[in-house]
C-alpha cells in the first residue's frame, strides 16, 4: 500500500496536494481516501474535480495493480469517463474501485498480449460517512511495453 501511495504522490503530484492516501489495495479493489480541507470548494463541500480525480486514481490503481500481478508491463491511460454526484461530500471521503465486469479481465489480458493494446472499464464509488455520494465509470486503455518481459 505504501508503494502505491508513494508512486501516486511522486508521479501524479496532484494526488499529494490532495493528500490522497491508500486505505486498501488488492487485485479485487482499491480504496483511496482524501480529507475535505485540501479538496474544498466555495460551498464548504468537496470540489467535484477532486471527487472525480480520486475516483480516477482508484480505478487506474486497480487496473495497474492487476496488470502487474499478471506480469504485464503496460502504459495505462484513461480514455473516457462519467461521474455522477449523488450527495454533497462534507467531510473526508473514499473512492473504492472495482472492475465493471470481472469476466472481461481475461479477454482484456489476451487482447493486450496479442495486439499490444486493450480496453477495460473500471468503476469507483465515492463515499462520505458511510453514505454513497457518487459513482464513477471509466474506460482505460493499456498499451503493452514490448521492451519489457511479460508474464504468460
Amino acid at each position: 500500500m505504501r508503494d502505491l501511495e508513494s508512486y501516486l504522490h511522486t508521479h501524479i503530484p496532484l494526488s499529494a496536494a490532495m493528500q490522497v492516501a491508500v486505505v486498501a489495495a488488492s487485485t479485487d479493489a482499491v480504496m483511496l481516501s482524501a480529507p475535505l480541507v485540501p479538496n474544498i470548494n466555495h460551498r464548504s463541500t468537496a470540489f467535484g474535480g477532486s471527487l472525480s480525480a480520486v475516483a480516477i486514481l482508484s480505478a487506474w490503481s486497480l487496473v495497474d495493480l492487476r496488470l502487474k500481478a499478471e506480469g504485464l508491463h503496460a502504459r495505462l491511460v484513461i480514455q473516457s469517463n462519467r461521474m455522477d454526484y449523488d450527495q454533497p461530500v462534507t467531510s473526508s471521503f473514499t473512492a473504492t474501485a472495482s472492475l465493471a465486469d470481472e469476466a472481461r479481465w481475461p479477454v482484456f489480458c489476451r487482447m493486450l498480449q496479442r495486439r499490444g493494446r486493450a480496453r477495460i472499464v473500471a468503476r469507483s464509488v465515492i463515499a462520505c460517512d458511510d453514505v454513497v455520494a457518487g459513482h464513477f465509470e471509466g474506460e482505460f486503455v493499456a498499451l503493452l511495453n514490448r521492451d519489457e518481459p511479460t508474464g504468460g
